[in-house]
């Protein structure tokens, strides 16, 4: 695998404030666009949007659209939005981790789908694998869980995209590890302060557990026309193995949550230091045993 230019890879993970999304489609994807080129200023040649980005379309949605209507609405404007920010990410050359959508999982249903589009034309997916209560709700938003992980690489990194409640998933973390990603994207969506804790800080554990950068941002503010939730707290953090080459803290950097109410929106610009990583990871870490598994362990119950 090709080493990143001076061993660093710089992203930016935007929390993207729902109640900015814009009136029209056009208007929306003109505001993708701005923040694309404040990545492609600041050097970053990752952009990350949050989970559920397109609650944003709500804002034209029909009038007397019902809330279980919503995930055919969004699907079909996430489906003629999507042309459009790829022409982006080929233009600005970042590429767009475009939060997530509903997508028709072919037997009636819809996942909730991360896509990746990449600058070379790539378009990599990740579906959702572990739902909410809400997102199991026959009388809201049903949806279909994923049943499988991409591993895939861009830019000389081996990177890999779980959902929001996916990074709460230890199990997920055991996967991962035996393909050995230099960095996990969580694209999130959290409506109070204890699921985004729970979300940012179970994303914290897993750059321990995988020797890895994990990168985690949310929405943030309320989308016009939005029926669920009533709020959106989240904010912006990289999180890396808690090693003293990489400054101790485990933190590479973050933004501290906000529900955007005052219109704030967490935009985050950090190096991840890959190098250095893949060092540690070749066995210049302090205590990290590699990809255990607790094959051998036995549980007893007494």
């Amino acid at each position: 695998m090709t080493e990143p230019d001076s061993g660093a890879f710089r992203i930016a993970l935007c929390a993207f404030n729902l109640a900015s999304g814009g009136s029209t489609p056009a208007a929306f994807v003109a505001g993708i666009d701005a923040r694309l080129t404040r990545a492609r200023e600041e050097g970053a040649r990752l952009l990350v949007l949050p989970e559920y980005l397109s609650e944003a379309c709500l804002a034209w949605k029909p009038a007397d659209l019902p809330v279980t209507g919503e995930l055919a609405f969004m699907a079909e404007e996430g489906e003629r939005i999507l042309p459009s920010l790829e022409a982006l990410v080929a233009r600005h050359q970042v590429a767009l981790v475009a939060g997530s959508m509903p997508w028709p999982d072919g037997k009636g249903g819809f996942f909730n789908r991360a896509l990746v589009l990449l600058p070379d034309g790539r378009r990599i997916v990740h579906d959702k694998l572990a739902l909410t209560p809400f997102e199991l709700d026959p009388e809201s938003w049903l949806l279909t869980p994923g049943t499988d992980l991409a591993v895939f690489e861009f830019a000389g990194l081996k990177m890999a995209v779980l959902i929001c409640l996916d990074v709460e998933m230890p199990a997920l973390s055991c996967l991962l590890a035996r393909n050995a990603p230099d960095l996990l994207v969580v694209p999130s969506m959290t409506s109070n302060l204890a699921g985004y804790s729970r979300v940012f800080g179970c994303a914290r554990a897993r750059a321990v557990e995988l020797m890895a950068a994990v990168a985690v941002c949310g929405a943030v503010g309320v989308a016009e026309g939005a029926t669920q939730p009533a709020s959106n707290v989240s904010g912006a953090s990289l999180f890396l193995p808690c090693e003293p080459t990489l400054g101790y803290t485990g933190i590479g950097g973050e933004i501290a949550a906000t529900d955007g109410e005052d219109g704030s929106e967490p935009f985050l610009v950090a190096d991840v230091p890959v190098g250095e990583i893949r060092k540690l990871r070749a066995g210049g870490a302090e205590v990290w045993p590699g990809n255990w598994s607790a094959a051998d362990v036995t549980l007893r119950s007494i």
